[in-house]
């Protein structure tokens, strides 16, 4: 039997006899897409989603002099950092934030959250350890005025373009996860999205996130092939075209093939 040769080496992880290759594609499908990550521009598109406090009017006055201390460059007290990011300071925010992820003790939903509300203001810069907090949070527990802090800030990033947003809003979203069940509504949103971004990350990413679900209804396995046709098809992006085209012939023949040597 003729073999074929599988040259996607370079974005999935390294698979052994090729008599398990399909499983181990089924197995790897998230590793696929975080090796492939999206232009750093994309990352940096930031959104206003709510403006930070502008003043210390209303204040504490202990917040006041904590504020306009922190405003004139000097360390304030992590817990003034917090109050004041509770009163959405995004600057408190963004310097809390960077307090916790010095701290073992931290939780990932503090991270995530006061990352929020930083991201929210325009600060972007904390929104790479706002997502990869939320990807550890347990949706059973997580108290649910969090999570809508998580998709009020979440969301106008990934429509604004923002691809770390968008991959997480893809990665969140489903039955049993943080966001819940994926909504028509989003899911359109998402796919109109992807081609504006026009790199087919979006795409791959939901047809990854169908292919590691256990079983699939025809209507999900009609999806996976719709989505990585997308993919396939796209042209800003070399590597998820090829690797779509890949995964699409081995949806359709899985069998007889062999791994290209390096």
């Amino acid at each position: 039997m003729a073999h074929r040769v599988v040259k996607c080496l370079a974005v999935l992880a390294t698979v052994a006899l090729p008599q398990t290759l399909w499983a181990q594609v089924q197995t790897y499908a998230r590793p696929l897409t975080l090796l492939m990550p999206p232009d750093p521009a994309d990352r940096q598109i930031s959104v206003v989603v709510t403006p930070g406090l502008a003043s210390n009017a209303g204040l504490p006055d202990a917040l006041k002099l904590a504020r306009q201390a922190m405003l004139d460059g000097a360390d304030i007290a992590p817990a003034d950092l917090r109050a004041l990011a509770d009163r959405n300071d995004g600057l408190a925010a963004l310097k809390y934030v960077r307090l916790l992820l010095t701290d073992p003790t931290a939780t990932p939903s503090d991270i995530a959250f006061y990352g929020s509300i930083a991201a929210g203001t325009g600060r972007v810069w904390a929104l790479p350890a706002a997502i990869d907090a939320m990807r550890l949070l347990d949706p059973v527990t997580e108290p649910v005025d969090r999570t809508r802090t998580y998709v009020r800030v979440l969301y106008p990033h990934a429509w604004a373009g923002n691809a770390l947003a968008l991959d997480a809003l893809i990665d969140l979203n489903g039955d049993g996860r943080l966001f819940g069940a994926l909504s028509e509504e989003t899911r359109l949103k998402i796919l109109t999205q992807d081609a504006v971004n026009g790199d087919g990350r979006g795409v791959m990413r939901m047809a990854l996130a169908l292919m590691s679900q256990p079983s699939r209804t025809p209507a999900e396995e009609a999806l996976v092939d719709n989505y990585l046709t997308r993919a396939a098809a796209v042209t800003g992006n070399l590597a998820i075209s090829v690797t779509a085209t890949n995964l699409l012939d081995l949806r359709r023949n899985p069998v007889g093939i062999t791994v290209a040597s390096e």
